[in-house]
């Protein structure tokens, strides 16, 4: 109750600690774990923690399969991640549960839709006509990053260079930037760009994928909401959000530099020595004074806080 609270309140930070506090009391009633499952999934994903969603609806369907709120919310997320194949399927096993279900119907037709689209533009290979639509559009949008002092490394592949002169893989189109993994930067109704972030985890060899992280957040406040609940693979528990150091490289001088938990994404994206590659930016992640972490610096320049 008090997550649906949160929620409506659109405080969806809390929301996911509350749904989380839920499911720590191991109630034992699986209809129940799997109503606060797909809640918190609902939170994440207005938090733009699309994977995170997608585990939560994954969990919710494995303990209630006839659950639809689920269904969509996974399909919803498939989408939000442009994995159209896998929104198809979790539609149309939704859509076994009930035909008529409005969302699912919509949500298939433009999977189908957009998986077309996909596999013309693998088969047709228009690249020289999408490098030259974007060599028309990209000013506009490194003129945001220029604001900014944000600095974006752009790198062909080895594909396009012939026929884009030397355009880069990820190419600027007005406001949006496609990365590696399919989503983008996008410039908000407040005129703040929201960035895809990737978090890795070196010692489990894991990853977190933050499809919307906000210019303007503190990485301390989505710590928090991704490690309300502890991971499966942090059999030592360490991975709690006040024992968590952040690091970025600088791969051209092999060095490592320490990030503030407390500052904004935009923060640490203006540093002089941080260079956003693929239009992802990408943070390493630690447990603090794990002997793992003091193994990885060794023999590395470190540059503390």
């Amino acid at each position: 109750n008090e997550g649906n609270e949160y929620f409506k309140e659109k405080d969806y930070g809390r929301a996911v600690a509350a749904y989380s506090e839920g499911l720590r009391r191991r109630c034992g009633d699986a209809e129940l774990d799997a109503v606060l499952l797909t809640n918190r999934g609902a939170a994440h994903f207005h938090l733009g923690n699309y994977r995170s969603a997608l585990n939560d609806a994954i969990q919710a369907k494995k303990l209630k399969p006839t659950h639809l709120k689920a269904i969509v919310r996974g399909a919803l997320c498939h989408m939000e991640l442009k994995n159209f194949s896998e929104a198809i399927a979790w539609c149309e096993e939704g859509l076994q549960i009930d035909s008529k279900e409005k969302k699912l119907v919509e949500m298939r037709a433009k999977a189908d839709k957009l998986k077309g689209k996909e596999l013309e533009g693998t088969f047709l290979g228009v690249q020289t006509g999408f490098s030259t639509h974007c060599q028309g559009r990209a000013v506009l949008g490194t003129d945001l990053l220029c604001e900014r002092n944000i600095k974006l490394v752009l790198e062909p592949s080895d594909e396009e260079e012939e026929v884009s002169d030397g355009l880069a893989e990820i190419s600027l189109d007005g406001f949006h930037s496609d990365s590696a993994t399919g989503a983008k930067v996008h410039l908000d109704a407040d005129g703040s760009l929201n960035w895809p972030v990737l978090f890795l985890y070196p010692e489990h060899e894991q990853t977190d994928f933050t499809v919307a992280f906000h210019e303007n957040s503190r990485f301390i406040d989505h710590l928090t909401v991704m490690f309300a609940e502890l991971p499966p693979w942090d059999l030592e528990k360490k991975y709690l959000p006040n024992n968590l150091e952040l690091y970025f490289e600088d791969e051209e001088r092999e060095e490592m530099y320490e990030v503030n938990p407390e500052h904004t994404l935009l923060q640490v994206l203006q540093h002089e020595r941080y260079f956003v590659k693929a239009g992802t930016p990408t943070v390493l992640v630690f447990a603090k004074r794990s002997p793992f972490s003091k193994k990885y610096f060794s023999g590395k320049k470190v540059h503390r806080l």
